[in-house]
């Protein structure tokens, strides 16, 4: 049995903001959204920077990963980011 990959994955967007989403394909998930093919809420606001990803064994869980972060406050979210990265988050100027 062929087993699948899910990410939740979080970008950095142009705009300074970020977006959190779900894939089972990071690559072309991440090509996606810089064509300008991906959520409507990157349409705009490319390019975009992976800054976070991670894989979980079931589409269920990635997705619950996806929302808990999506509940979290702007500067949560820079906790969360920062603990994970071991490191200060890029900004737009990196962009």
């Amino acid at each position: 049995m062929e087993q699948n990959e899910h990410y939740f994955y979080v970008l950095l967007c142009q705009d300074g903001s970020y977006y959190a989403g779900y894939t089972n394909n990071l690559g072309r998930r991440i090509r996606m959204h810089n064509e300008g093919k991906g959520a409507k809420y990157t349409r705009g606001r490319g390019p975009v920077k992976l800054i976070y990803s991670k894989s979980y064994s079931t589409k269920s869980e990635a997705l619950k990963a996806e929302y808990a972060f999506k509940q979290l406050a702007r500067a949560k979210k820079e906790k969360f980011l920062t603990r994970e990265l071991g490191e200060e988050i890029a900004t737009t100027k990196e962009l």
